[in-house]
């Protein structure tokens, strides 16, 4: 007599995660994931439009400020020039700036509030200006806070992140099917632009079955936000305990 077989169960097949960043930082992030045994679907909520310009003056700057990799490589785009100390928001865009050429970067290793308390402990504000590379919508007054400081600080904007206007199918059919286990999510922005899209497609409901997996408490916060009508219907709502990249995969389940 054949002993039957169990059937096979949900989770016996791989964890599957989308990533919700941008083209150029999700590349990286995949290939990590899928070392640790998951499988990974890839849903950019926005694209970078790298914006023409002159090159940067520097004359009067005394270091750089990097809130983001995007703005690394936006300002790589437009100069050579890597003789300014640089100071990143967190490790992933210290190491966008040592791949293009920066000698001298620091990480604080967090978010805008953890950037300006390393600024004020590194920088002189007599020393000249500090030159924030950014996008043209930025999250948190950087500015605001260090100019209590008597520091000045001047944003050139160098790229437009431009959400997108749907999901793809695959997606789609992944939140249909509950094939779809983690979402994870890395800016306010990017968890508001997913949840619009599920609403317009008409697929909140299907968020039942998913855990979203959020770099800070103001992610989670988009992610949640379901416009007037409540709570969006996660499985559940993770927040990083520090808002790194580390930190987040550290929610995540042990792949099996």
């Amino acid at each position: 007599m054949t002993e039957k077989q169990p059937e096979p169960s949900r989770r016996s097949r791989r964890t599957r995660l989308l990533v919700t960043r941008p083209a150029e930082d999700a590349e990286p992030l995949v290939r990590r994931l899928e070392a640790l045994g998951h499988a990974v679907a890839v849903e950019p909520m926005l694209s970078m439009v790298w914006l023409d310009g002159p090159e940067p003056d520097l004359s009067d700057v005394q270091a750089l400020l990097f809130t983001s990799a995007n703005g690394v490589r936006a300002y790589a785009k437009r100069t050579s020039r890597r003789d300014r100390p640089v100071q990143a928001v967190g490790d992933a865009t210290a190491r966008a700036a040592r791949a293009v050429g920066f000698g001298q970067v620091d990480s604080a290793s967090g978010d805008v509030y953890a950037l300006a308390e390393r600024v004020r402990a590194l920088r002189d504000p007599a020393a000249g200006t500090l030159l924030h590379v950014a996008g043209s919508k930025v999250a948190g007054d950087l500015a605001g806070l260090l100019a209590a400081d008597g520091f000045s600080l001047r944003r050139s904007v160098m790229y437009d992140a431009v959400p997108a206007l749907t999901l793809s199918d695959d997606t789609a059919t992944f939140l249909r099917t509950s094939a779809l286990d983690g979402v994870l999510f890395f800016s306010p922005r990017t968890a508001a632009s997913f949840v619009r899209l599920l609403a317009e497609a008409g697929l909140v409901d299907c968020c039942r079955t998913v855990d979203a997996f959020c770099l800070s408490p103001a992610v989670a916060e988009a992610a949640r936000a379901y416009g007037g009508q409540g709570e969006m219907p996660w499985r559940s709502v993770r927040v990083a305990a520090r808002p790194e990249q580390d930190s987040l995969l550290d929610l995540l389940p042990v792949a099996g």
